[in-house]
Parts: structure tokens; C-alpha cells; sequence
């Protein structure tokens, strides 16, 4: 496992790499030992709070069964949009309640933009350092956030 601090406008993280593959944000970690993949995953993090960078061209682990399907129904999700729990409910075929615990055990939240999945009556959850306040910054860095005013 490597991984690289990556120190965002919302307070540092480490971005992981384990064979080859982007695994998690882990909010906690310090330590940096960069690798090419790493560096290109902190390059398009950059040009993503530069307002330069709309999608991710990074190999992520998207786990398996329902787990895959959901990052990826997540990963689909444009930038500047959002879909509801309920949205995904539908598309997944799964209850709402799945969707929004799915949601919350992301391993890769900005990468795997769980940050555009809102409640029916609010913003759900999100769960980086600030919660809902930088879930509602990434909305407003991305021009969704219309629906806050």
C-alpha cells in the first residue's frame, strides 16, 4: 500500500494505492510515499479544485456485487448534476436506506463523487472532515449548488 497527502482546499488527505489501483481517501493518514499513479491522481485533484477537471481518469477500486454496481451508478452521476437516494434507488433496485448506507461506506469520496447524491427533503450526509458544509462546497465548486440559495 502507497499513498500520497494530497492537501485540498477542505484540509489534507491521503490518497491510497494498493495493486495499481486508487482504493481509498483516507482522511486521516500523513504519511506520503508518491508513486507515478499517485502523482497523476494528485495532478487531476488539483485541476478538479482549479475548475479545470469535470471527470477522473484514474484506475479505482470499485469492489464488487452491489458495492460495484453502486460506485459506479455514482461515478456516472455528471459533474454540476445530482440525482436523490430515491434516484438511484430506482435504478439499482435496491431501497433508499441501501443507497444512502452505500453511499456512506464510499472508500473514495471526490474520486467517486458520492457528494452528488442528495435526500429527498435535504442534503443527506458526507462523510469527509466538515460533513455536510464541504459536501455543500463541492457542490458550489461544481455549480450545483443553485439549489442551496
Amino acid at each position: 500500500m502507497k499513498q500520497a497527502v494530497y492537501h485540498s482546499p477542505y484540509g489534507p488527505f491521503a490518497v491510497v494505492e494498493e495493486g495499481g489501483v486508487i482504493t481509498r481517501i483516507d482522511w486521516a493518514a500523513r504519511r506520503s510515499d508518491p508513486t507515478p499513479l499517485l502523482r497523476e491522481a494528485c495532478r487531476q485533484l488539483d485541476q478538479y479544485f482549479a475548475k479545470e477537471r469535470q471527470a477522473f481518469e484514474l484506475p479505482l477500486d470499485f469492489g464488487s456485487g452491489f458495492q460495484e454496481q453502486m460506485r459506479k451508478a455514482l461515478a456516472a452521476i455528471p459533474y454540476g448534476e445530482t440525482r436523490s437516494y430515491g434516484d438511484l434507488a430506482k435504478e439499482l433496485g435496491r431501497p433508499a436506506q441501501a443507497i444512502g448506507q452505500a453511499c456512506g461506506a464510499n472508500p473514495i469520496p471526490i474520486l467517486i463523487p458520492c457528494h452528488r447524491v442528495l435526500g429527498a427533503g435535504g442534503l443527506g450526509g458526507f462523510s469527509a472532515p466538515g460533513g455536510v458544509e464541504t459536501k455543500i462546497a463541492l457542490l458550489k465548486l461544481e455549480g450545483a449548488g443553485g439549489f442551496l440559495i
